[in-house]
């Protein structure tokens, strides 16, 4: 096989970038028309799954589901997205209420063109030409995106790390620092590496705790 015949079966996807600009949408959803500047001076979880009626996806629905209200609380909202028709979104809503007694609270798109989903990478040709994985996309109050998860079809994604993750997010935006591995509110957050040696010499006296002169932290 040629090389040019391996790009036309494996077409490079669209892919957007961290600390850029949110690809722009207007799509149908089970709450009416959404687009991406509905959500301006608010986070954004927007999040894939490849298709409704399906096992795996209804737990992280009901789930998503559950969390909504802690999303809330961090001025966070939810929408999700498939490749399937509002007739079917609605009546995998209802089959929710229903058989698990969860009301879904959010919109989810309606994204039979695959418009969305290809301008978010979301369709991965290795896996399938007509669904989506499991892409989870934090959007700022700007509308840059800021963080991207992706998983198997065949694994669930843990909502309590994506709230983890809000909360991060949160925290290095408003105060300018990062986060240590498994970071939660309360914990210490660590300060930016200095670039001169005078800023090296400098926090070593200002109060941050310092294992060395780059690891430095400090608590909130």
């Amino acid at each position: 096989m040629t090389d040019a015949q391996h790009v036309e079966q494996h077409p490079v996807l669209a892919m957007p970038r961290l600390n850029e600009r949110a690809p722009e949408f207007k799509a149908n959803t089970t709450h009416g028309v959404k687009q991406l500047s509905d959500y301006e001076g608010r986070w954004l979880v927007l999040f894939s799954h490849p298709a409704d009626f399906t096992p795996v996806c209804t737990t992280e629905f009901t789930a998503f589901a559950r969390a909504f209200d802690a999303f809330q609380q961090r001025d966070c909202d939810l929408l999700g997205l498939s490749i399937d028709s509002i007739h079917s979104h609605l009546a995998w809503v209802q089959n929710i209420k229903e058989k698990f007694g969860q009301t879904i609270p959010f919109p989810i798109i309606e994204d039979i063109s695959m418009k969305v989903s290809n301008a978010y990478g979301m369709v991965h040709p290795g896996v399938s030409d007509t669904s989506a994985v499991r892409a989870t996309f934090i959007i700022d109050p700007k509308g840059n995106l800021r963080a991207m998860l992706y998983y198997p079809k065949t694994n669930g994604r843990s909502i309590d790390e994506i709230l983890r993750l809000v909360d991060s997010l949160q925290t290095s935006s408003e105060h300018g620092v990062a986060t240590p591995e498994g970071w939660k509110p309360g914990d210490k957050v660590i300060v930016p590496p200095p670039s001169t040696v005078e800023e090296a010499e400098k926090r070593l006296s200002d109060g941050y705790e310092c294992t060395d002169w780059y690891f430095c932290e400090k608590s909130l």
